[in-house]
């Protein structure tokens, strides 16, 4: 399904990057900024919010400051690859706050998991208590991450 799309002028490309490194700039700040009026700022950001380029807002956290202590990519391959049984699965990694981010892959895995974890053992736990008993579930392929050097940037615009 191809969303509609309004084309991006440069202008709504700044305003875009500049929410995305400060969400919580008024409509004056980025009116000066953007040599905009802030009226017109105001304008700009509801219709990208509308139009969908602006999903949401958000705080990021640090994991370590809220005890997750290990960051670890998962990868799963599946048994087979049923419509139900690719729904099951979808619904159990939505249920795990461990799991903070799912992506569907090509090649050998089809699945990859992102997840913060307290320590080792609750990663233990959710790949052999939760994971690995699914029945569609043939192979869990854990990375513990070491040190992460970039953090998650701002897309391009």
């Amino acid at each position: 399904m191809q969303i509609p799309r309004t084309k991006l002028d440069e202008t709504d490309s700044r305003l875009l990057a500049a929410l995305q490194r400060n969400a919580y700039l008024t409509s004056q700040e980025l009116s000066e900024l953007l040599n905009l009026s802030a009226s017109q700022v105001g304008r700009r950001r509801q219709r990208l919010e509308a139009e969908g380029y602006i999903c949401g807002y958000s705080a990021r956290l640090d994991p370590h400051r809220v005890g997750l202590t290990v960051q670890a990519f998962v990868q799963v391959q599946m048994v087979d690859h049923d419509p139900d049984t690719a729904k099951s699965f979808a619904g159990l990694v939505d249920r795990q706050p461990e799991i903070t981010s799912a992506w569907t892959l090509t090649g050998e895995a089809d699945y990859l998991l992102r997840v913060y974890c307290e320590d080792l053992p609750a990663l233990n736990t959710l790949i052999h208590d939760t994971l690995l008993p699914h029945k569609a579930v043939a192979r869990v392929q854990s990375q513990i991450v070491m040190n992460q050097f970039k953090s998650d940037a701002p897309l391009p615009t």
